[in-house]
């Protein structure tokens, strides 16, 4: 009899730096150097949906809405954007320049994001 593989490891999962609606810039990748808000984080992949980077296209049939018998959404080619692995992009600061991220810890023990280049507050 042959031996079942083991379930693949899934790695750890650690909370990411960056966060829904901050400022970054791309750093490597087609859209090097295109700065834009973060839409949405995907910790458990560590990626980022950035706004209006990495678009990707999709080919969608057209689909009937439950309960309306008139309506019917469009299929054809839908732009959207696509995922950017979190090491691809730097935070920017508030003059607008790529910044590592450090987490201090505040006067009443939360966690705040400070910019390794300056030392400015980012929360």
């Amino acid at each position: 009899m042959a031996k079942r593989k083991a379930a693949a490891a899934r790695p750890k999962r650690r909370s990411l730096k960056i966060r829904s609606d901050d400022r970054v810039q791309v750093m490597s990748g087609k859209d090097r150097g295109k700065t834009g808000r973060v839409l949405r984080v995907d910790p458990a992949k560590e990626r980022v949906y950035v706004e209006g980077l990495n678009m990707v296209k999709r080919h969608t049939r057209p689909q009937q809405v439950a309960g309306a018998q008139s309506e019917q959404q469009l299929g054809g080619v839908i732009e959207r954007e696509g995922p950017i692995h979190v090491s691809n992009v730097m935070l920017l600061d508030a003059k607008g320049k790529p910044t590592r991220i450090g987490i201090e810890r505040g006067a009443d023990g939360e966690r705040v994001r400070v910019a390794k280049s300056s030392g400015a507050r980012l929360d």
